[in-house]
């Protein structure tokens, strides 16, 4: 599974030819959670709530890079890294 980004223990990665809607998957530790793109909601998972809360402020700030990442998986394309939340 590709990763995009990495900051403060949490790891965001996408899997390819992903399906609907929109979202990305978080890891941090043993924590996993599907996370919409648009909306930040947890579609699967859990993360601890400090966790949540970083992952949900680096998704508002990159937007527009998570879409255009979700489009490159959807087409099996290599994904282009992010910054982390700094």
């Amino acid at each position: 599974m590709p990763e995009v980004s990495r900051f403060y223990g949490i790891c965001i990665c996408f899997y390819y030819r992903e399906h609907p809607p929109q979202h990305f998957h978080a890891f941090y530790g043993e924590h996993e959670a599907l996370v919409e793109i648009e909306s930040g909601a947890i579609r699967q998972g859990h993360l601890p709530r400090k966790a949540y809360d970083m992952v949900n402020e680096w998704r508002l700030q990159h937007l527009q890079e998570l879409s255009e990442d979700w489009e490159r998986a959807r087409d099996g394309q290599p994904l282009l890294p992010i910054a982390p939340l700094e």
